[in-house]
């Protein structure tokens, strides 16, 4: 099993965080008793830049329903684009897809975004749908894992993953909460798709070597959604990175050990853009020096936390540049449940 191809999309908007700080500022300033506080969370995100699916004029006016259609639409334009993308960097077409995944937790469309992209890319009537909602950030790392099971068991097709987070649909406009306000500064929009290829199937990218999925009972208010009448409002607890640091180094080692590895060996990581925290407590749990994820500080530096697309993003990032032959990766997401998903890549 290999990954043939990765590629992004983006929507045309793009706002340096400058302006997007001073557009908070002036929509949330007369209820803030003190708009240097959000001027210093916004600041302190590690990002200059987001892409938005709308002018940022265009979001007052957002109801649910209509932020909602506006990221069924975004979806598919995004989603054909990077499927398009991925398909020509992997040598292939659409008619040679036998399944595909499409992971989001920004919007929901039924038929799911899959079907409709299906009948618009005039895609085989017999691929196998598998859309997945609620694992947010995970959901990269997860929707390869889940690919990479499916062309196991049929080594002679490719899958297709995609990914599309709209997090600027998302937005509580009246929602003040230190929660919200870090995560009008943090997420951001973009799609990517991944193509992944059984064994008999002709591929020149990192082996998919094993995955590991790990579930921590009990963890449902650490990050999510709850929904109201204006759509979706997130749950982030601050004690996400003391998550991290208490389980993602068991759930490390003793993946690798299952695959007669150590840490050590590990010549290449490739991590959520989760944010500051979440990368510095990733480096604190797995005794990794910043340079180890500085692909992921600086995917989160010029495009913000995609949610699921993110590791996605770094996966490009590192296809693009890649290791030496024979360099062992990990490929790594955590979300909500709260959960981590693990793949063990050899390029």
């Amino acid at each position: 099993m290999r990954i043939a191809a990765v590629a992004s999309a983006f929507p045309a908007y793009h706002y340096d965080q400058k302006t997007l700080i001073e557009a908070f500022v002036r929509h949330w300033g007369a209820q803030m008793p003190d708009a240097r506080k959000l001027e210093l969370l916004h600041s302190s995100v590690g990002v200059d830049a987001r892409y938005l699916t709308l002018p940022l004029e265009e979001y007052p006016d957002l109801t649910f329903s209509k932020a909602n259609d506006v990221w069924i639409q975004a979806a598919q334009d995004l989603g054909e684009q990077a499927i398009r993308e991925a398909l020509g960097r992997a040598g292939i077409d659409g008619s040679q897809l036998s399944a595909f995944f499409f992971v989001s937790v920004t919007g929901i469309a039924s038929p799911s975004i899959d079907a409709r992209l299906v009948n618009r890319m005039k895609l085989p009537g017999n691929i196998k749908r598998i859309p997945i909602f609620g694992l947010g950030c995970v959901a990269g790392a997860a929707g390869i894992a889940r690919a990479a099971d499916y062309v196991r068991a049929y080594p002679d097709q490719y899958a297709v993953l995609l990914s599309v987070e709209l997090c600027s649909l998302t937005l509580q406009r009246s929602d003040l909460s230190i929660a919200n306000l870090i995560s009008s500064g943090l997420f951001a929009d973009g799609a990517a798709a991944v193509i992944v290829a059984g064994d008999e199937c002709p591929a020149a990218g990192p082996e998919i070597i094993a995955t590991e999925s790990s579930f921590y009972p009990n963890t449902e208010r650490v990050m999510g959604w709850d929904i109201s009448e204006t759509g979706f409002r997130i749950v982030l607890s601050p004690d996400v990175p003391a998550v991290i640091e208490k389980n993602l180094p068991g759930d490390v080692d003793r993946f690798l050990a299952a695959n007669q590895l150590e840490r050590k060996d590990i010549g290449s990581w490739i991590l959520h853009t989760g944010g500051p925290k979440i990368l510095r407590a990733t480096e604190q749990a797995l005794n990794l020096s910043k340079d180890a994820l500085r692909v992921s500080w600086d995917c989160l530096r010029r495009m913000g936390n995609l949610s699921s697309a993110s590791v996605l993003m770094v996966l490009e990032e590192k296809m693009t540049k890649r290791p030496l032959p024979g360099t062992w990766s990990i490929l790594a997401a955590m979300g909500p449940a709260f959960c981590s998903e693990l793949v063990l890549l050899r390029w």
